[in-house]
């Protein structure tokens, strides 16, 4: 249930893409630069980001839904437990839907009828 809820990437940091994450760093980074900031607070802010972003991202730092203050990780320790893999199927997934203009529709549902 945590899983589809919580809709993780991956279980550690380990099995993050690494297109994904270079991609979010740029985008931290973007934001750092026009805060206008020194140098090395902007590195500082990046990596606050990253590190925020992989506790969202990854399974095992996730905190535990049903109880915020216990981590995944910690939860899995306490149970003597652990995840080995995972799968995340979410309904109408890679469903491709074809996008018409509304007043196309009804044009081509009047010119059924007539």
């Amino acid at each position: 249930m945590h899983i589809s809820a919580s809709a993780p990437l991956s279980i550690n940091e380990d099995g993050i893409d690494k297109n994904v994450l270079e991609r979010e760093r740029n985008i931290f980074e973007s934001q750092a630069r026009e805060s206008g900031k020194d140098e090395n607070i902007m590195q500082k802010m990046v990596e606050g980001k990253i590190k925020r972003f992989l506790k969202e991202v990854t399974l095992l730092s996730q905190d535990f839904i049903k109880d915020p203050d216990t981590s995944i990780s910690k939860l899995l320790k306490n149970s003597d437990n652990e995840v080995v893999s995972f799968e995340r199927f979410k309904v109408g997934e890679g469903i491709e839907v074809s996008s018409k203009d509304f007043a196309e529709e009804v044009a081509e549902q009047l010119n059924k009828d007539g």
